[in-house]
């Protein structure tokens, strides 16, 4: 019912930054939390950053100190900014939402590569 749209991917250099955005169709109540994940081919899907109801935020060990995770209430969309990018950092980013009352809701994803 919910679509997840993610934009913000592209082909960046080591060392540079992007800021990805999800942004969902229509509103969602009771947001539980709103996610990042990635998958690179040949590798599990892996959480990258998570944002909670309250605000509290999580990360992967591989991303500490290099991306944030944002997100705008009122438009019920979740942001990554991601600095500092490694050639390890090339997946396919997803976004994710729980809430009490759907989901879970999950986008395409969007490309990220890191290279030279």
């Amino acid at each position: 019912q919910v679509q997840l749209v993610e934009s913000g991917g592209g082909l960046v250099q080591p060392g540079g930054s992007l800021r990805l955005s999800c942004a969902a169709s229509r509103r969602i109540i009771s947001i539980n939390a709103m996610d990042w994940y990635r998958q690179a081919p040949g590798k599990q899907r892996e959480l990258v950053a998570t944002i909670t109801s309250g605000g509290s935020t999580n990360y992967a060990d591989s991303v500490k100190g290099r991306f944030t995770i944002s997100r705008d209430n009122a438009k019920n969309m979740v942001y990554l900014q991601m600095n500092a990018l490694k050639s390890e950092d090339t997946a396919l980013y997803s976004c994710h939402i729980t809430s009490r009352y759907g989901g879970p809701y999950w986008g395409q994803g969007t490309q990220v590569t890191v290279s030279s």
